[in-house]
Order: C-alpha cells, then structure tokens, then sequence
C-alpha cells in the first residue's frame, strides 16, 4: 500500500538497522560507502535528465523533522524497487545538531549516484545501531502517509479539520489515478519524550485510519523517506520534493489530540473493525460449545481450552478482570464444556504457559482495582413512606452549600489561561486549612490529594510561593495539601494503583476528603475500545471505571474534583448556557453532582465569572471574582453595569488617559520652569494632547484633587513665582521638581541630579471640597474616603 519499507511483521520491522560492510565508524556518523555491486562492474542505468538531490529542501526538512531533537538520527538507504539491479542498505547514525543536514546532504548524494532512495526514522536514538521502537527517545513531528485514493481530497480534509500543515511533502509515487502520493507533517511546539511518543505514535495511527493513510506510522520506528532526495521507482527518477512549508506552524500536543479526536472520518472511510477470520470460531461460541474427547466436534477440546484460557489471560492482562476472577472463569469453562474436564494441575500448567508468553509478547500486566461499587444483591430500595419518615439529620457537606457532597463529583471547567489552576490551587489551600474561601465553607481542615499533570516540580512550588495566601492559611494547610508534580500517565489500570498507593502513602490514617485531577485531558483513558473525550461510551468508561473504582478504592464518601478544559462558544452562547461550553461528550454533565465554569465574559476587562450548577441543592448565584493583590476576592454585581458596558468602558478609558496626560504635562512643566494655577492650565493646553476644551479640562482637575492626585502651592516665591490669591494655588504633583539640573561633586566626581522639589502647602478636602492646610508636604497621602477606582492602587491612608 505504500512506497515507504514496511512489514506488517513486528520482528522484522523492529530489527536495529546495522551496516555490516562498514567494520568502523568516523567520528561524524559517516560511514565509509563500499560500492554495493562487488560482482556487476556495469554502470546503473541512470536517467541523466532526472532530478539530483537538493541540499536546501533537505536543511528545511532536518529543520521541521529533528530541529528541536536531541540524539542520533537513524538514516537508511537501499536501492528501490523496479531497477533491475540489487543492492545491500546501508545505515548510518547522524548527530541531531548543525552540521546535520550538511552531512544528510552528503549521503544523499552519494546515494543517488548509486540509485539508492534515502529514509529517516523520524525520531532520535541514543547510540549508534538502535533503531526499534522502544529505543526512540525524542519525536517532534505527526506524520501521515497519503499513498492511495483521492490524495487532494484526503489532504483538504485534514487541513480543514486539523489547520495549515507544517510540510507537505510528495514522496515521488503516482497513484493508479495519476496523482501524486504525499508526506502530511504537523511539527510540535516541542519534542514528544517517554509516554508521549506512544500518544504521537497513536495520533498518526488515528490521522491515518481516519482518512485511509497508510497506517504503519503507528510504529515509532517506522522510516520514511527524506525530503530532497532522489526517488527511484520503476525507472523512474524524480525528487522528493516540499510542496508547501510553513516552518513556523507549531502544534501543542495536547491540543492537537483534541483536534485528532474531533476529526470526522474522510468521506469514504470506514472506522468499522473487520470481522474475525471465517474459519475461526467466534469466542462467544467457544466459551457456550461443549467439547469432547477424541475429535468429535468442530474443534479439539486443547482446541477450546487454549483459547478460553486466552480470552481470560486478555481479560486479566488489560484489567477487566482481577486474577481470581480469571481463574474462576478458566475453572468454570472447563468444569462446564471440556468432557471429560481437565486435571485441575494440566489446566494451571498450560494458564501459566500461556500467561508467560502473553507477558513476553504484550508486556507487564495491568492490575484491576476491585470497585467498591454494590452489586445485584446488595442494591438498596426505599418505599415512598420509608423516606418521607427518615429524620435522620443529613451528612455534611465536604464544602458548603453543597456544593461537593460526600461522594459527590464536581467538575471545574475553563478556557486555557483563564486563570483555572490558580483559582483551583487557593481554593485547595483555604480548604485544607479550614478556612473559607469565596464563600464556600469546609466544615474543618480537609485533606486535599491534588494530582496534577500540568506543573512540572519547581514550577508548581514556584506558584504556590506566588500565590498570596495567608501566613495562617498556609501554616494550616502544611499537612492537610499534598500535590503531585507534573505526571506522565494515563489513569487506566496501572495509573489507578499507582495513584492508590500514592494517596495511602501520603495519608496513611485517615483517607483524604477530596481528590482533585486535574486536568481531564491529561490522564484520560478511553477504556479497550481507545474512544476520545468525544465519546460518550468512553467517557462513561473513565468515569465509572477509573473515577468511581479509584474514589470507592480509596474511601467511598471522599468528594473528587475534576478540572476540564472548554470550547469556544459565543458570549451569547455562554451567556445562555455556560455548561454547553465543557469539551468532550455530553455524558459528562449528565454525571456530574456539581459544575462551575469559569471564564471572562469581557476579554478586555480582568473580572471573571464563576458559574455554579448543582444538583444536591438549590441553585447558587453566579460569582464575579478577580485577583487583587495577588489574592482572589468575590465582587458585588451591583457595582457592575448592566446596560450599555462597552460604551462605559470606552469613556473610563477615557477618563484615565486624561488623568495620566494631564499628571505628566504638570510634572515635565514643573522640569521646565513652568508652574500653572488650574485657570491658566487649562487656558494653556485647551484642545492639546486630547485633553479637550478649558471647561473639560478644569472638571478633571477637580475631580484629580479630591481624589489627591493633585494638590497645590500658594507661595512660588522660591521659584520666582508670586503668591496667588486665588481659592487654591499652584497645581503640584507627586515626586514634582523644579527645573532639575546636573551638577558633578568636586570630591568624588560623580554625577547627580540636583533639583529644587515642588511640595504642597494645600489639598482639597475629598468631604467638604474647602481648602486645607498639608501637615507634613513630603510625604504624599491620599484621602481615605475615596475609592481610588481610576489607578486601580490600594486604598491610602487620610491627610489627617
């Protein structure tokens, strides 16, 4: 199906690529190229009108595919197919730095004059001869290899769906119909380590099933062919050549496999899972078709019990089943359908044959967390009279008003950089210390298990030391927080114990009261069926069986927290229901006890908006917070406007920028030898810097001096400015100098500013609007009974 090398067989395809006709290697990673043909002295039919290699394409694909890497490029080349003459590849290994794509360049010429094709595993190594799998360290790229079919089709949906590609490539195949096969690329904002290539490897397998690519790229050894070099192919030699580049297109991992998973099927492609091969039984039928000795049936009872022991050993392996109930399966199948049954030790022998090759084969086992959930018979009923007469007093909430109730659920969503984890974390603290926090309550200090795979370590102790929380906040909350760095897991069945045994580790006496993950995105697992945050069934699938299983392992009345990221919606979308606007499947709201969402319903304006949804209790008012001081506060709504908010925002705007222009022509005035009483100012600079006519400009002066931004002086005889009669006096402002200049000290030769400072002798009373004498004119205070709304400062302390 494609042009690239690829085997479906594993062993194969994972093999290290050596060169053993190059018994040392240099110092660069150059190996010595041996002719290949020892035994044909006749020259390669070459094409001397066909296309040579081109250094420059090649630095731009070394650039979007290794730039970011660090390591050993696995490079390969072998003669293609359809020349007519053989050859045997060679391999080498290219440091992942400068001088790379001059040296890729070197061995692509070489290559071609041999007729020989050039590939890259896209990814780094370690040392020299590795080259599976496993022993790839870093990839920056996702790839898809559109080798068959409508390839502009294929290519316009993903760029509708996915956006503008990094590169695109034709790698020098025509398909039946005559167009040309090509090399999707996205480049990643950085290079994918450990547990991320195996989420780079399954979004190229996703890309490719999705608009029928070649799905081989699910393989992280998987080469493909290098950009600039020469494709020979059935006597035909063309270039590899970048069609389109948009080297500074960069992707985020995780958004992008948000994209992936919302991505519909091409038109035309099926996502339907073949059926299994005719000729074998369904495993439905083996597990309910009896068997018996000597070959009577449609299959041997070794037959029927080797594959019920592997379906169970499957079952086992990916956590659907515990190993006792396995083995009660494996018991059960053969107690029921092996006539005459086996010999209880011949059936342990052989599940024990089998598990150790499953392992070998599939690696370490999964272990299953045993739900605490009740089963048929210990489902509980009431009647309608049994609860009408139950006066029991009801649990308390974990926090108040009901907000998470004891094994309640609570989801927190918000758009990127809105501000959620730094919400999230001071909510966290207040609660472990017992204190309230926006006006939800705790009923005493609670233990709070916050894990998180956002944060890495020193960058989540750099937050919590930014955040300002209380010295008896955090004194409390000591103990009672304990958060995880940055984790690179899935919560599937592994994830789940090793999160189990954290949380028992970290609170060995008594279980925590809330567990937080955060967020969603990060540690979601699908279930077998690999579904997406989309999927309803796989949401249920993380919420009963990784959710509910973890929480009832660890305590069954502990509350979780689940943080979530949102949807673009419109303002008005939001504004008529803000929950529409969590990401993934609807299942999700539905499960839920509790939902808040957070997000800023005017971009320009610092306020945000929490919305709060509950169903344990009556509905709770929406909150508008925001930081001040680094601390979050909750704002009355009624100092908010209702109609006409952009128009007032412009006119606030406004107001301040006079306030500023105004501050600053008194002050450089003051620099300038010049000082104004509010008349002559106003007279002076009517119809400049905006500021507007001399009745404008007069109102905003008075509004600036009862807010003691401005005060005045009466006597300028110091300046050479005569007393003034008038109400006030002289304009002043803070930090005022008058007519600075540089003077050098005789004794030391240093240079210094030297300059008289203007002080004030009166203010504006902000109450009574009369005249007052300044108690101490260097040190600049502002009144107190005024909020200072237009520079957004701290309250300052009175004149008096």
């Amino acid at each position: 199906m494609t042009d690239e090398p690829s085997d479906p067989s594993d062993p194969v395809q994972d093999t290290p690529m050596r060169d053993d006709t190059t018994p040392d290697m240099p110092k660069e990673n150059i190996v010595h190229f041996n002719p290949w043909r020892d035994f044909n002295d006749a020259a390669p039919q070459i094409d001397v009108f066909g296309d040579e290699p081109d250094p420059a394409q090649i630095a731009q694909f070394m650039q979007v595919v290794f730039g970011y890497c660090d390591g050993l490029i696995p490079v390969r080349s072998f003669i293609d197919k359809g020349q007519g003459i053989d050859g045997r590849p060679h391999n080498i290994w290219l440091d992942a730095d400068q001088a790379a794509p001059e040296k890729m360049a070197t061995f692509a010429t070489w290559a071609s004059r041999e007729g020989a094709a050039v590939y890259v595993i896209p990814g780094t190594v370690a040392a020299p001869g590795q080259a599976k799998a496993a022993e790839i360290l870093q990839m920056q790229t996702v790839v898809v290899d559109l080798d068959t079919g409508d390839i502009a089709a294929k290519r316009a949906h993903l760029e509708r769906h996915l956006g503008s590609p990094t590169m695109v490539v034709e790698s020098g195949g025509v398909t039946p119909e005559g167009q040309r096969k090509a090399h999707v690329w996205w480049s990643l904002t950085e290079p994918a380590e450990g547990d991320d290539i195996a989420r780079v490897c399954r979004l190229r397998g996703d890309i490719a099933a999705k608009v029928g690519g070649d799905m081989h790229f699910r393989s992280a050894h998987q080469p493909i062919r290098v950009a600039g070099s020469v494709y020979y192919k059935n006597s035909l030699k063309t270039q590899v050549r970048i069609v389109e580049l948009n080297a500074d297109r960069e992707r985020d991992l995780a958004e992008f496999m948000e994209a992936v998973t919302d991505m519909p099927p091409a038109p035309g492609v099926s996502l339907q899972p073949e059926f299994s091969h005719p000729d074998k039984p369904a495993m439905d039928d083996v597990l309910v078709t009896p068997v018996r000795e000597g070959a009577q049936d449609d299959w041997s009872r070794f037959e029927g019990a080797s594959a019920a022991i592997g379906h169970f050993i499957r079952m086992v392996h990916e956590g659907r089943m515990t190993k006792d109930e396995g083995w009660e399966g494996i018991c059960g199948y053969n107690a029921a359908m092996l006539r005459p049954q086996w010999p209880v030790e011949r059936l342990k022998r052989e599940s024990e044959r089998l598990w150790e090759r499953h392992v070998e084969k599939y690696g370490p086992p999964l272990i299953r967390l045993d739900s605490g959930a009740p089963g048929p018979a210990e489902m509980p009923a009431f009647t309608l009279g049994a609860l009408l007469d139950d006066q029991s007093p009801m649990p308390e909430d974990i926090i108040a008003p009901r907000v998470l109730t004891p094994g309640g659920l609570l989801v927190l969503g918000g758009a990127p950089k809105v501000g959620k984890s730094d919400l999230l974390i001071s909510w966290l603290v207040h609660m472990a210390a017992g204190v309230p926090f926006l006006g939800f309550t705790p009923p005493r200090p609670l233990r709070v298990f916050y894990l998180q795979a956002e944060i890495q370590y020193h960058y989540l102790r750099e937050r919590l030391k930014q955040i300002a929380l209380p010295p008896e906040v955090l004194a409390a909350a000591r103990d009672t927080f304990v958060a995880t760095p940055k984790l690179k897991l899935l919560l599937d069945n592994e994830g789940s114990v090793r999160v189990a045994r954290a949380v028992q580790t970290a609170f060995p006496d008594a279980p925590p009261d809330i567990l937080c993950v955060d967020p969603i995105r990060n540690l979601f697992d699908g279930g077998p069926d690999g579904g997406g945050e989309n999927d309803n069934s796989a949401m249920m699938f993380f919420l009963k069986e990784r959710i509910e299983v973890l929480r009832d392992h660890i305590d069954r009345d502990c509350g979780v927290i689940l943080i979530h990221h949102t949807k673009k919606l419109s303002k008005q979308q939001v504004k008529d229901d803000p929950f529409l606007a969590l990401s993934g499947a609807s299942a999700l709201r539905g499960f839920y006890t509790s939902g808040l969402i957070l997000h800023r319903p005017d971009e320009e304006a610092p306020e945000r908006k929490l919305e709060i949804e509950l169903r344990n209790g009556p509905a709770l008012p929406s909150k508008l917070i925001d930081k001040v001081g680094g601390q979050w506060i909750e704002i009355n709504p009624m100092n908010e406007r209702l109609v006409r908010q952009n128009v007032g925002a412009k006119h606030d705007a406004e107001r301040n920028r006079k306030r500023d222009v105004i501050l600053d022509l008194l002050y450089e005035e003051a620099a300038s030898g010049h000082l104004y009483t509010t008349m002559q100012f106003a007279e002076a600079f009517e119809n400049q810097s905006g500021l507007g006519s001399k009745y404008t400009i007069r109102e905003r002066l008075s509004v600036l001096a009862t807010k003691g931004h401005v005060k005045f002086l009466r006597d300028g005889n110091v300046f050479g400015y005569p007393k003034v009669r008038s109400r006030f006096g002289y304009l002043c402002v803070d930090g005022m100098r008058f007519r600075p200049e540089e003077r050098i000290d005789p004794e030391t030769g240093e240079v210094f500013e030297d300059a008289d400072p203007v002080l004030p002798s009166h203010y504006k009373c902000p109450n009574s609007g009369v005249c007052m004498d300044v108690e101490n004119p260097a040190v600049w205070v502002y009144p107190e009974t005024v909020a200072d709304a237009d520079c957004g400062s701290p309250t300052p302390k009175s004149e008096a």
